[in-house]
């Protein structure tokens, strides 16, 4: 059956592109709204650390709670608590401004997306078949991007003219239009149902560790991590110390950003299906940290978007990819903590990167720090032609490595 006439497929992307739409102007609203009110990049960094932090945290409990609860309800909660927590920021602003909020409402927020993207990933093998799972990713890559087009330009349009308050009223309001929307989608059952067993983040952790191919795509994502997580700080902070440009230039940019995703989710499952998952990962880590070397060097906005527009394109194809591979090799019973062991342990790093990226950004000046963070990328990309990683059919790898222990 096509995608497009799966009728639960097609809210389910529907509501998540609205949602992903929203999240834009949370994204550009946080980062300027703490600039705002406190002037300091390392604060917008220690924000994005903190959230980071608070994601890890969550990750520990994410899966076993995504392999025993009903996933949609769970999806739904999640959805309502954070439309609840955003909205708490526009209403106490209105009587005066609470820095100390945004530290208690963000890092809540981060823990229940974290509670919520590893349900999503175990949803989409309920939504669709194994055989599907390539497109209907590239699907959600492109739709998010296309809903995401938009908004970064408009929510810093709003932020210019009305404030980045307002930007996080509008990123409530969607959260609870999607958590509306998941109330349609129904679940196909698991195909071979089974317990979800006693153990939880570690079971996740171990199923990782048994499989070469995983192993190694975890331990290179992690890195990959630590050296990304605070680029978008460190681009707004470009943008408005080194260029002095307004809130609408950084929408523009984060616009282009979404370009560059649209495009590389349009084209993942040609590359992949050409190259294989190994030569399309690798060059798509390469490209993107090379993309990242040049973040610090665009004298004008064109040049900065042009940049961030081929850093994300690459970054979906590669995320697109890996989260595919995991879907098609882990158990149905087994996919939230495994999806829960892999991002909390793909995540660990982040918070200090972002942290030590913006203070060394502050100190040291943004071409620097991203000359040296994009060549860091590319060994990542070249440490992984050494590994089990570089295969074109590494699936084929995990299994026969499963058939081997049961020998």
């Amino acid at each position: 059956m096509s995608l497009w006439r799966n009728r639960n497929f097609s809210i389910f992307l529907a509501i998540q592109a609205l949602s992903v739409a929203g999240d834009s102007f949370s994204t550009i609203a946080i980062p300027l709204l703490v600039l705002r009110e406190t002037g300091s990049v390392v604060q917008m960094g220690m924000m994005t650390a903190l959230s980071g932090v608070a994601s890890l945290a969550a990750g520990a409990f994410a899966g076993l709670a995504a392999d025993r609860l009903d996933r949609r309800r769970l999806l739904i909660g999640c959805d309502v608590a954070r439309a609840a927590l955003y909205a708490l920021i526009p209403l106490v602003w209105i009587v005066e401004p609470q820095i100390w909020l945004l530290y208690v409402v963000v890092p809540a927020g981060a823990a229940l997306g974290m509670v919520f993207q590893v349900t999503y990933v175990t949803v989409v093998p309920r939504l669709v078949g194994k055989d599907q799972l390539m497109r209907a990713n590239g699907h959600l890559y492109a739709v998010y991007a296309a809903a995401s087009v938009g908004g970064p330009a408009l929510a810093g349009l709003a932020s210019q003219r009305f404030g980045p308050t307002v930007a996080l009223g509008v990123d409530a309001a969607s959260f609870a239009v999607s958590a509306l929307g998941l109330c349609l989608v129904r679940l196909r059952p698991a195909e071979a149902p089974t317990a979800a067993g006693r153990g939880g983040f570690l079971e996740g952790a171990r199923f990782l560790w048994r499989q070469p191919v995983l192993r190694w795509l975890t331990i290179l994502l992690t890195f990959y991590i630590f050296l990304t997580a605070g680029l978008d700080d460190i681009v707004i902070y470009y943008l408005k110390n080194d260029l002095g440009q307004n809130d609408d230039a950084v929408g523009v940019v984060l616009t282009c950003g979404a370009v560059g995703a649209l495009l590389g989710s349009a084209a993942v499952a040609r590359v992949r299906g050409r190259l294989g998952f190994g030569p399309t990962w690798i060059t798509a880590i390469a490209l993107s940290g090379v993309a990242i070397a040049c973040a610090g060097l665009g004298p004008a906005v064109p040049g900065v978007a042009a940049v961030m527009a081929g850093f994300v394109l690459s970054q979906s194809i590669g995320g697109i990819s890996s989260q595919s591979l995991r879907q098609e090799i882990t158990p149905d019973h087994l996919l939230g903590r495994v999806t829960s062991a892999f991002w909390t342990i793909h995540f660990a790093l982040g918070p200090i990167g972002a942290g030590l990226l913006t203070l060394a950004a502050s100190r040291h000046g943004t071409p620097l720090v991203a000359l040296v963070a994009g060549g860091a990328v590319v060994v990542i990309a070249l440490v992984g032609v050494l590994t089990p990683v570089r295969h074109r059919h590494p699936a084929r790898v995990e299994a026969a490595v499963r058939e081997a222990g049961r020998v």
